[in-house]
Formats: C-alpha cells, structure tokens, sequence
C-alpha cells in the first residue's frame, strides 16, 4: 500500500531498547478531508527520513500491522501500526515503466531472465502427457 502527501513533521529517532530504534513521520494526505497518517520507520528503515523534509511532498510504501495484547485482569485490546518501508518524493518524475520492482532505496532490483518454456506443445504430438 502506499500514501501520498505531505510531510507534516519528522521525529527524532527512538531507541527503543539497545538492539530496536525506530524514527516516526506524519503525512497529511491530500484528499478532500485531509488526514494527519503517523508512519513509523524501524531498525535501518529509519535512516531513509534523513533525506526528506517538513514539506515536502512524499509516496510511502507501507504494511499495516496489527497486535493483541491481553492485561493481566483479563482484558484483551488491539493496536494497530502503519510502517513505512520506502519513501520516495511525489514531485520528481515518474520512472519508465520497465525497470522492474524497486526496494527501501528505489533502486530497481535485478530480476532473473525468464527460463524458456521446455513442455510447450509443439502441435504435431498427438500423444497425451498422461
């Protein structure tokens, strides 16, 4: 999934426990009822904020993710979290459209040529495969 908006502001970077750091965002979004989205950037992701600025007009590539938790007098509540995995600027001009699918920095990633079809019928077999 992906929001488009503007960037609202850019937090400092959390660090959470010694080994987890996370950097959240808020994008307004530009629709007719603008929403302020808070996107959390974790672990290595974070550092992808330090190239965008309050302002700018940014595409966020993000998963929806959903947690339960139980109290100990037996209440069960649900939390959910938008984390962004890529940030992109929604101004600059859009990529060709061949250059494969992109990850965390925007850089198209190498795909494997395609292997060539060996069970292909060739129209002159009536045998059946089976």
């Amino acid at each position: 999934m992906e929001i488009t908006g503007t960037v609202k502001k850019i937090m400092e970077v959390q660090q959470v426990s010694p080994t987890f750091r996370k950097r959240e965002l808020v994008v307004q979004t530009d629709e007719q009822y603008p929403q302020p989205i808070l996107v959390e950037f974790t672990q290595d992701r974070a550092d992808l904020l330090n190239r965008v600025q309050e302002g700018q007009k940014v595409t966020v590539s993000i998963n929806i993710r959903g947690r339960e938790w139980t109290s100990r007098e037996g209440e069960t509540r649900y939390y959910v979290s938008i984390q962004g995995w890529r940030i992109q600027n929604a101004d600059a001009p859009a990529a060709p459209a061949n250059n494969g699918p992109t990850y965390g920095g925007g850089a198209p990633v190498a795909q494997a040529p395609a292997a060539p079809n060996t069970n292909a019928f060739s129209g002159d077999d009536d045998d059946l495969p089976f």
